[in-house]
């Protein structure tokens, strides 16, 4: 095994392992196990596990457009509806793990120290880039929709309602809860839409 595919596996693996176990509750050793590499690669490419998470999270924010936003614009040629066809996305894969699903960079979120600013700084960074890329498309939209309406805070509560939608439907292990919040977004911005005549 290469230097570089060993730094792949590791950051692979703990990508993985935080988002299924959460960050705190994976040890560095259940990394080494997952990504069939010894504790001297790892501490080769990372001096700690926080160094693994940063990496991790550059992950994350690296390939958002190639996994998350990039498909849904390819297949959905209405920017609104661009906008459920990503919410569709986390539905699916809540689906498809019996709700056990969450949103990683949420999860990670909750768990970051106070006094970690460069952590937190990248959490922010992908939160960032996913409401740009959900504020891009309400900005195309922009004149179907009513006077005075804001794309940045609109992309913002889109984040939020999905956010909320996964956590309760991974409490409650119900996809009811993340349907109703979607079925409420999406009346929003029926209200938000121009009338035609």
């Amino acid at each position: 095994m290469t230097q570089p595919d060993s730094r792949d596996r590791l950051v692979d693996s703990a990508l993985y392992l935080f988002w299924k176990q959460g960050y705190q509750a994976t040890p560095v050793s259940d990394i080494l196990a997952h990504a069939g590499v010894n504790a001297g690669s790892l501490y080769y490419f990372f001096k700690t596990k926080r160094a693994l998470l940063r990496a991790v999270l550059e992950r994350y924010l690296a390939t958002l457009d190639a996994i998350v936003i990039g498909p849904v614009a390819e297949r959905t040629p209405d920017p609104i509806e661009r906008i459920f066809g990503v919410l569709a996305f986390y539905r699916q894969n809540l689906v498809a793990t019996q709700c056990t699903y969450g949103c990683p960079i949420g999860r990670l979120a909750l768990e970051i120290a106070d006094d970690d600013a460069e952590v937190r700084a990248l959490v922010a960074a992908n939160f960032a880039a996913w409401t740009a890329a959900i504020e891009s498309w309400i900005r195309k939209a922009r004149r179907r929709l009513v006077a005075g309406a804001d794309p940045a805070a609109l992309a913002q509560f889109v984040l939020t309602i999905m956010e909320g939608a996964v956590i309760q439907a991974r409490t409650h292990r119900d996809i009811a809860y993340f349907d109703i919040s979607v079925r409420q977004l999406r009346r929003h911005f029926q209200f938000m839409l121009r009338t035609t005549r």
